[in-house]
């Protein structure tokens, strides 16, 4: 969160873009202990692995790969490591291994033969809001009902199929759909919005890793920023906006008690008051900073938890119903480090098919069962990099039931499932687990957001809105800005996406103080 006001203290390409009488006093209040939010690279032996953040998607255009392009960052990633599908692998090279929980490896023909049927019904879902296309009611607007429906009719009328090998391609589909939800970080692929689907941008050109690690952006980001001016571990409690216009009624209500003595601790009684500027912030060690513009970061899930606590007045109706629609859950990564590849050389990842799922039409799991959404195991190129290790994927309820696991307890299970699927009973248990838990932090609450049914693109653009709206011209104007990936229409769930819309936000008030300046420069002398 950024807290700004008009003292003088800043750099001078920033008092260059505001104008002289236009400078800005800037500071950083970050929540945790660290800075990148979800971005989270973390040091392993002679590695890096991320628990966050993992892949710059595409290149063309994309400011994320041009920062990274242009600082060497990507020098050492190596053929292997980028890839082009859809679908992310850590590797592009090699074949994904198909394993039913019978131990029975799926062939590659058929798998290939599936995955053409279900590319083929994803480009459908594309054109809803592509090209306007209306929504029948049988789809629920839903991408999961729609997909699932499209993809077994098409199944049961191929008459060159056996039965077998219907219930396998219909096993299959529940599995493409549990990755797709992993992808899309919802619960189910039956929340997201079938009318909204397409209006997520995929960036042309590769998808990258960084081998260094996903940080280097962020510390590529701050490191022109004074170390004094982000403050760690300084979680808000209140955003005050609207302020210096309330202060005297505040003033009136507090001097018969002792509030501002709780709330003011350390500080002089009268200064979130004196001097005048229209938004304060209640951290939660007591202490107030004033402001004339808040950048707000939070994550869609801090928001949906937080909204009502965090703002004083209330947010607007409409922005809070945009909260509301708009969906976040939880995409958790597994990685398992072993002594020796139990795989063989040309396999990329292990992918987990339930044949008793082809038919069930929920993939929601009990808690004691929630292992069952655990979609594949991607093994990690090159292993000169990384050693033998696996990224397992798991997302919705059942990554917060795997988060209040232990790691011994989440070793055991997918050893268990490893041997299962691969009918490898020797498989020993990993010697190292790491494991992602973006749910259970106070700070994130999910990893990033989606258009659930009932959203469109429109909210994403009311979340974006500041505060307070333009109509209310009394008011002085900017107070609250938001950002995050949430709050980009087209690039939302990406680290590109947040940080366009950050840029967005710093634009709004570098235009609006260029007005006032050139509005000042330019006023008739009479």
């Amino acid at each position: 969160m950024l807290s700004l006001s008009s003292r003088p203290r800043e750099s001078d390409s920033i008092e260059e873009k505001l104008g002289r009488h236009a400078k800005t006093d800037v500071t950083v209040l970050e929540a945790s202990d660290r800075i990148g939010g979800r971005v989270q690279s973390v040091h392993h032996g002679g590695t890096t692995l991320e628990l966050g953040a993992t892949w710059i998607h595409g290149a063309n255009g994309n400011p994320v790969y041009h920062l990274a392009e242009e600082n060497g960052l990507l020098e050492h990633t190596t053929d292997g490591e980028r890839s082009v599908g859809r679908i992310s692998l850590y590797a592009k090279n090699g074949v994904a291994h198909y394993q039913t929980n019978a131990g029975k490896r799926i062939p590659k023909d058929l798998v290939e033969e599936f995955s053409d049927l279900y590319n083929e019904v994803y480009e459908l879902t594309q054109e809803f809001f592509k090209n306007g296309k209306p929504v029948c009611a049988e789809s629920q607007n839903s991408v999961g009902v729609f997909t699932r429906d499209v993809v077994r009719k098409k199944i049961m009328v191929d008459l060159d199929d056996s039965e077998i090998i219907k219930k396998l391609k219909l096993s299959m589909l529940q599995q493409y759909l549990k990755v797709e939800s992993c992808e899309s970080s919802s619960p189910s692929m039956d929340e997201v919005s079938l009318s909204e689907f397409g209006e997520w941008t995929e960036i042309p050109g590769a998808h990258y890793v960084i081998p260094e690690g996903f940080m280097k952006i962020v510390e590529l980001l701050a490191q022109d920023i004074p170390s004094h001016t982000i403050c760690l571990g300084k979680p808000v409690r209140q955003i005050h906006w609207n302020y210096s216009a309330q202060h005297q009624e505040v003033i009136t209500k507090n001097s018969d008690n002792n509030h501002n003595d709780n709330n003011y601790a350390g500080q002089p009684r009268e200064e979130p008051f004196s001097l005048g500027r229209p938004v304060c912030v209640e951290c939660e060690d007591e202490e107030w900073i004033t402001a004339d513009h808040v950048i707000v970061t939070a994550s869609l899930g801090v928001l949906k938890q937080n909204h009502e606590a965090m703002f004083s007045p209330s947010l607007p109706e409409d922005k809070v119903l945009a909260i509301e629609r708009l969906g976040i859950s939880t995409t958790n990564k597994i990685f398992l480090e072993f002594e020796e590849p139990f795989w063989s050389p040309e396999c990329n990842s292990i992918q987990f098919v339930w044949e008793d799922e082809a038919q069930l039409e929920q993939l929601a799991y009990p808690e004691e069962l929630w292992y069952k959404k655990i979609c594949s195991f991607d093994v990690l190129y090159p292993p000169e990099r990384y050693g033998y290790m696996l990224s397992g994927w798991i997302c919705g309820q059942e990554a917060l039931y795997m988060e209040r696991c232990d790691d011994e307890t989440v070793a055991e299970i997918c050893t268990e499932l490893l041997r299962r699927f691969t009918g490898n009973p020797d498989i020993p248990k990993p010697r190292h687990v790491l494991r992602s838990s973006w749910g259970s932090n106070p700070y994130i609450r999910g990893s990033y957001s989606f258009t659930r049914v009932g959203s469109s693109g429109a909210d994403c653009e009311r979340l974006s809105m500041p505060l307070p709206y333009a109509n209310c011209t009394k008011a002085p104007p900017l107070q609250v800005l938001f950002a995050g990936e949430a709050t980009h229409r087209k690039y939302y769930s990406t680290t590109h996406g947040a940080l366009l819309s950050g840029q967005r936000e710093a634009t709004r008030l570098i235009d609006m103080y260029q007005d006032l300046h050139k509005a000042e420069t330019t006023k008739p002398n009479i």
